[in-house]
């Protein structure tokens, strides 16, 4: 009878005990990281938990399909979730999926409509000279001609320290300037009104060249009045304010200063828009130590354009020799100059550090991409109907378990108990690391995802069936329980190992070559697939090593599954000794 071989093997085989204690204090550190970190449910996608999901494929302009890029795509992400943001909607999901998607996943409760029409469209990047602006109050508390607050007019994007100031490109940044002061909004707005700014298409909506026209002053009053009442605070606000505004209009709009405070504008006609800008960049000046700094390099057009407002606003006093960089609506930067810039390009500086540079520079280069997006697919799930899925899973998932218990107790008796622990331990694992992977990465269970855990049922039950039946073609041959386990287990492992590469890879393909709902398919598989291996080597086999030492499975009990009598094991052949030649004898 063949013995097990010395060394690993044989190591493994006498100390099964260190991997069973491994995979189980893996188990205890999950689950404990698990409640320690509050999320003891796995997270919910869209299709389960109810809301709208719109998948948005980038369409570049023809000629310039380069600018679908990593960067270009990542900064669309950032200016979605600020729109998605706008909305009120918490816990919103937008993520990029391959190269040239993007999936915007909003929770019940959102109009989906009006989300898909915030999402979808391309960003409006302008900018407009400040005619007002003061720290954001509750209502009433604006004047038409703001009084000093005794504050800095900080960078209103929240990113910059600082409010920057705008010089050329090779001249010394002076210091920010504090917007306390200005002249009446009636009298900015007749003064900044030029032929082109005026051009309007509803007549009377834009003040008059002349600044003697009645219409114009309706219009400047109806603007202060809104301004007074304007409160920036308010969130519902915020996500309104300018959005009916043309490009050739005045218009209120509100931005973040760094102290975290709102700051709320009347600016004026746009005077430069986003195609203007031809590249910015987030650069660090050593050379003058003004840290971080944003230089922007304008088209031919656009350098004449910002030459000309730069020179307008030179000659004013603050807050009205600023102009505001507005994105969809809200204020990001409110740079001074005083001198005009005409050389096409532009440095803003101030206490930059280099995210909060990187930021602005991703949001003025975006305002200048030729890069739409067109709405592949937009789903929206109740949350009704994502409970009744969510359930028809679950019990899809417990008939499919149920099925595989059944047949490993009716085939294989005793070493289903094998099999089952094996089952939970994986189960275990899974479920525990779906739970911390949510926060962790934005992992969401949906329902392929779901259909990806069922099916992973069946690959963990054919790695125990592979390994099983290796042991019992050992036992066939003749040989009993303890070398029968440790001879299977180099075939049974390439087996394994084979079969879980190929899902694994399968599982890989699928999760790079496709977007939205069937990547959860693909991850939920893959990630099953390395825990099988997981599993089966730390405590599938680990486990039967100790089972075979037990008198039940070792004597070959016939309800163990390993019965030699039942498996038609066969006695080993034994090689005997051919007879001698007769000798022969000579009678005498």
């Amino acid at each position: 009878m063949a013995t097990p071989k010395k060394g690993r093997n044989a190591s493994a085989q006498s100390k099964p005990g260190r991997s069973l204690a491994l995979i189980l204090i893996a188990i205890a550190a999950l689950t404990g990281g698990m409640f320690a970190s509050g999320h003891t449910k796995p997270r919910l996608g869209i299709d389960l938990a109810g809301g709208t999901s719109i998948t948005l494929r980038a369409v570049p302009e023809a000629g310039n399909e380069a600018a679908i890029n990593k960067t270009n795509m990542d900064t669309a992400v950032s200016i979605m979730e600020r729109r998605v943001n706008g909305l009120g909607v918490s816990e919103s999901e937008v993520q990029t999926q391959g190269r040239e998607n993007i999936i915007v996943n909003i929770p019940k409760g959102t109009n989906s409509e009006q989300a898909r029409k915030q999402v979808g469209t391309t960003a409006k990047l302008y900018f407009r000279p400040v005619l007002a602006t003061e720290i954001a109050g509750g209502k009433g508390t604006a004047s038409p001609s703001p009084s000093p607050t005794g504050k800095p007019s900080d960078q209103p994007s929240g990113k910059a320290s600082d409010k920057p100031e705008a010089t050329d490109k090779n001249s010394a940044s002076p210091s920010a300037t504090p917007t306390t002061q200005g002249r009446a909004v009636t009298d900015a707005l007749k003064a900044d009104a030029t032929p082109s700014a005026s051009a309007s298409d509803k007549p009377g909506s834009s003040p008059s060249p002349s600044g003697s026209g009645g219409t114009a002053q309706d219009d400047a009053n109806a603007l202060q009045a809104k301004y007074a009442k304007l409160d920036c605070t308010d969130e519902k606000t915020r996500s309104t304010v300018g959005d009916d505004a043309k490009a050739s209009d005045p218009t209120l709009a509100c931005g973040k200063n760094s102290q975290g405070q709102w700051q709320k504008y009347i600016l004026g006609p746009a005077e430069v828009d986003g195609t203007d800008v031809d590249k910015a960049q987030a650069t660090l000046d050593t050379q003058r130590g003004a840290g971080w700094t944003v230089q922007m390099d304008f088209t031919d057009g656009g350098a004449k354009k910002f030459g000309d407002i730069t020179g307008k606003l030179a000659q004013n006093q603050p807050p009205q020799n600023q102009f505001a960089i507005v994105l969809d609506g809200d204020v990001v930067s409110d740079p001074s100059v005083k001198e005009a810039l005409t050389g096409g390009n532009a440095e803003i500086s101030g206490n930059f550090n280099q995210q909060s540079a990187q930021d602005l520079s991703n949001m003025l280069s975006y305002g200048a991409l030729p890069l739409t997006f067109k709405v592949d697919s937009m789903t929206t799930v109740t949350a009704a109907l994502g409970g009744d899925q969510l359930q028809a899973g679950l019990i899809a998932g417990a008939i499919g378990l149920a099925l595989v218990v059944i047949y490993l107790l009716v085939y294989y008796r005793g070493l289903s108990f094998i099999a089952i622990l094996s089952l939970l331990v994986s189960a275990a694992l899974t479920y525990t690391l779906m739970s911390l992977l949510g926060p962790a990465i934005g992992f969401a269970l949906n329902l392929p995802a779901v259909c990806g855990a069922i099916v992973a049922i069946g690959i963990t039950a054919d790695s125990f069936i592979v390994y099983f039946e290796r042991v019992r073609d050992e036992i066939r041959e003749g040989r009993s329980l303890r070398p029968a386990v440790e001879r299977a287990w180099p075939r049974a492992r390439r087996t394994i190992l084979v079969s879980d590469f190929v899902s694994f890879l399968a599982a890989a393909v699928l999760f790079i070559v496709t977007v939205g709902k069937v990547q959860g398919f693909a991850f939920t598989l893959g990630l099953t697939t390395l825990l099988d291996v997981v599993v089966v080597f730390l405590f599938t086999k680990p486990l039967l090593t100790l089972m075979a030492r037990r008198p039940f499975f070792a004597n070959g009990h016939k309800w163990s599954g390993l019965d030699p009598k039942s498996l038609g094991a066969q006695p080993p052949l034994r090689r005997t000794r051919r007879p001698s030649a007769p000798v022969e004898t000579k009678e005498a």
